[in-house]
């Protein structure tokens, strides 16, 4: 059979491979330390698994509507009021199947084919594929290789004729790069100029570490009605496999997502809105938690990284990655050949030493390699152990 172009031009995502691959060796029983995940490796609090309990005994299993039901809409105009200072009415809120799901819809709903999609690098894998799905062009804006922040003058420089959205992701994946809000602030007067629409993505919004809650670009006089915000609740609340995301927006577009979702996937999964509901509501002290023991590994794996000769990063300030240039290490030659490429060392890493992280090229800059601290201390002090001597010895 003939499979579409679309699907063909596709590239897999490398953080799902090597987490694959990593996977597979531990159950060969080989000792393999992942930094690769992109999930909290903290269970899902027991009153959110409760409330799911509930739901299964008391008979809710059966189709929703299809942007998610009234209560857990609620429950997001809430959140979004209490901690963003945002006013949404249900009928401005779409529930989907994760947070991708919500990226998905937005992109497909907002993006005709040609339309430029301005898009900062490094950037989270799916972005760019997504964009190109709708028949889009993701037109990369240039980072700044100490910061890993784009210009505002590259910002500017990029925007033409046929550019329609700009995509932000703050807290950054894969960088943990925070936007301030004087900086947003800047951006924000030349959307408004160039009278673009936004995309933010703000689902690591609660992982900040050592400075403000971040602002969203949607609080902005004039930007609610031209930003689609995508959040949800994997992240925040340990909650991956639960595949419950959101989008707030004009409520045109929303209604446009719903009509999109209604031929694609139906309602989310009528259990999980339940525990979304209830995970909305919980004591925000679960949260602060979580947050001091990711902070406790970072600053942990920060000071291991620092101790590698030739490494070079930005301090991620959000999320839970790392994101380092080992640039100088491609240049080295393992088994007598020249390793060259992030990918290369990536795979040398899992094979050799024992270490999943992902490469640098998945987020469109070579020579990088993303860790994640979603694991525990005592995995942090091996894997990077493991990963100094293996380094040393090339």
């Amino acid at each position: 059979m003939r499979i579409a172009e679309r699907v063909q031009q596709i590239e897999p995502s490398a953080t799902l491979s090597i987490s694959a691959r990593a996977k597979a060796m531990k159950q060969e029983g080989i000792d393999v330390i992942s930094f690769s995940a992109g999930e909290p490796d903290f269970d899902t609090p027991l009153p959110i698994k409760e409330e799911a309990k509930k739901a299964i005994d008391q008979g809710f299993t059966k189709y929703t509507p299809t942007s998610g039901i009234p209560e857990l809409k609620e429950a997001i105009c809430g959140k979004l009021f209490r901690e963003n200072g945002l006013s949404y009415q249900k009928e401005e809120i779409i529930v989907s199947c994760g947070a991708k799901h919500s990226l998905y819809n937005a992109i497909m709903t907002l993006c005709n084919p040609q339309d430029e999609v301005l898009l900062p690098r490094p950037y989270w894998v799916t972005y760019a594929e997504q964009i190109k799905l709708a028949g889009g062009i993701p037109v990369i804006l240039e980072c700044h290789p100490e910061t890993l922040v784009f210009s505002l003058e590259e910002l500017k420089r990029k925007i033409t004729s046929r550019t329609r959205l700009l995509l932000l992701n703050n807290p950054s994946n894969p960088s943990g790069v925070v936007l301030e809000k004087e900086f947003l602030r800047e951006i924000v007067e030349i959307i408004q100029h160039y009278d673009m629409a936004v995309i933010s993505d703000e689902i690591y919004e609660h992982l900040v570490y050592e400075c403000e809650f971040p602002v969203s670009i949607a609080t902005f006089p004039g930007m609610k009605e031209r930003t689609v915000i995508v959040n949800g609740v994997s992240k925040t609340f340990s909650m991956t496999g639960w595949r419950i995301g959101y989008a707030a927006g004009p409520k045109e577009v929303i209604k446009a997502m719903e009509k999109l979702q209604d031929h694609s996937t139906s309602n989310p999964t009528s259990i999980s809105q339940k525990a979304a509901i209830a995970a909305l509501s919980s004591d925000t002290q679960l949260i602060q938690e979580m947050v001091e023991k990711f902070n406790q590994r970072r600053k942990l794996m920060i000071h291991a990284l620092q101790e590698i000769p030739g490494v070079t990063f930005p301090v991620p300030r959000g999320a839970f990655y790392l994101f380092a240039n080992f640039t100088p290490y491609l240049e080295c030659k393992f088994e007598g050949m020249r390793i060259g490429t992030s990918l290369k060392l990536a795979e040398i890493l899992l094979e050799k030493a024992h270490i999943a992280c992902v490469p640098g090229i998945a987020f469109g800059m070579e020579g990088y390699l993303r860790f994640s601290y979603a694991t525990s201390e005592a995995n942090i002090e091996k894997g990077m152990s493991r990963l100094r001597d293996f380094l040393i010895k090339l």
